[in-house]
């Protein structure tokens, strides 16, 4: 079998289901990208270019869509000038790699990766009104969905990483959209039991308590003032502790821009109090396992978003063993459950979530249990291992009823 994925950025969700259909089973996947043209792992990168995109002359509600287009439009020649690709299968990114166009090419089913529906209310856009959206933004996101929803109506199966990303589509869809998580793999996620304590080569001074936070980009979504807020009063109270704080200095969702005293929201957070910033060590972005590392000598991990797209980082502390302290948002609540695979307290109750991290820094052994429940969580639930066959079946599923119902 031949399947083609299409994403801007490789190897993103499908790197890893195209690795492994390549080496078990002997498929050719070949992966549409704004990467440059190459070979990795057995997997051919074509690249596309976006045929246009959204100006200031476009209306601010249009850009979206209009950017999804040029993207179509994109893979749409670079695939036209392949004469030679012939997929029995396209699986798609709806949001970074829509598939709308192909159907003019490809008399094959479709498969859509669908991860976000956009809501006026009652979601990330409204969840801290200190940080609230114009009402242009508002306004957009009655129109941000128009290419997922093209996209839903155009494909043979779709699917969606958790059961809270799933609800949030429309309701006629639901039937439409499985729940299909991405997979952990624990090759490289798991508890390294011989890590040592160290954060980039710095050793971890004996007696001292290490906490982590992690997120691609340090931003009021993934909740990095309250972060902050809660480090202080934990430092405060229990001086001998170090903050691994791993992440890139810049903004990956929302409008924190428009707010920001400063050169980025780590600066203007940083400005708003009086910080020891001795007991926090910025690491920048770490390679997967030393990362992994670092995750498995955490005594203490905590993890803040409001509703939105749960992040990698969660299912990665998990599979770790981390104890997790988190916010008790609904995404969050997927994968912990209070007093089981974590802890949960309100997201701007600083004090409680200050009080959890300081009972489990008080006594790391004795919550030691969370970590071991949040891997277990993991291991039955969420590992390549148990994604990779589901993944395989759809697709195996979606080609047959493709071809029951050609012609004969």
């Amino acid at each position: 079998m031949h399947v083609v994925y299409v994403h801007q950025n490789f190897p993103a969700q499908f790197g890893h289901i195209a690795r492994y259909l390549i080496a078990e089973r002997g498929f050719r996947c070949t992966f549409v990208t704004n990467r440059p043209a190459a070979k990795v792992d057995g997997i051919e990168l074509i690249h596309f270019d976006p045929q246009g995109g959204a100006t200031r002359q476009n209306h601010f509600c249009t850009r979206t869509f209009e950017n999804h287009v040029a993207t179509a439009h994109g893979v749409y020649n670079a695939l036209k000038a392949r004469r030679d690709i012939r997929p029995d299968l396209i699986v798609g990114h709806s949001g970074f790699g829509p598939t709308i166009f192909l159907r003019e090419l490809y008399d094959c089913p479709i498969i859509n990766y669908f991860e976000y529906f956009y809501r006026p209310h009652d979601s990330d856009l409204d969840f801290r009104p200190e940080f609230p959206a114009d009402e242009l933004t508002i306004l957009r996101a009655y129109t941000r969905n128009a290419m997922f929803l093209l996209d839903l109506a155009n494909c043979d199966a779709a699917y969606s990483p958790t059961r809270w990303q799933q609800s949030l589509f429309p309701r006629e869809f639901a039937d439409k959209i499985e729940v299909l998580f991405d997979g952990v793999d624990t090759a490289v996620w798991r508890r390294h039991a011989d890590a040592p304590r160290a954060i980039g080569g710095r050793a971890v001074p004996l007696g001292t308590k290490l906490v982590t936070y992690v997120s691609r980009g340090f931003e009021s979504m993934r909740g990095f003032d309250i972060f902050m807020r809660v480090a202080k009063r934990i430092y405060e109270r229990e001086p001998n502790v170090l903050f691994a704080v791993v992440g890139a200095d810049r903004v990956a969702y929302g409008g924190d821009s428009n707010f920001i005293e400063g050169n980025s929201f780590r600066d203007h957070v940083l400005r708003q109090d009086k910080y020891d910033l001795s007991k926090f060590l910025f690491t920048g972005l770490l390679p997967p396992l030393e990362l992994a590392r670092l995750l498995s000598v955490s005594d203490l991990h905590l993890y803040l978003t409001v509703p939105f797209v749960l992040s990698w980082s969660l299912f990665d502390a998990l599979a770790c063993g981390a104890t997790v302290v988190a916010s008790d948002t609904a995404p969050v609540r997927e994968l912990i459950t209070h007093q089981e695979t974590g802890l949960l307290a309100g997201f701007y109750d600083v004090e409680q979530l200050a009080a959890l991290g300081l009972d489990v820094l008080a006594n790391p052994a004795a919550h030691a249990h969370l970590g071991r429940n949040g891997q277990a969580l993991v291991a039955e639930q969420y590992t390549l291992a148990k994604m990779l066959p589901r993944m395989l079946a759809m697709y195996e599923r979606v080609v047959q009823q493709r071809q029951a119902r050609r012609p004969s």
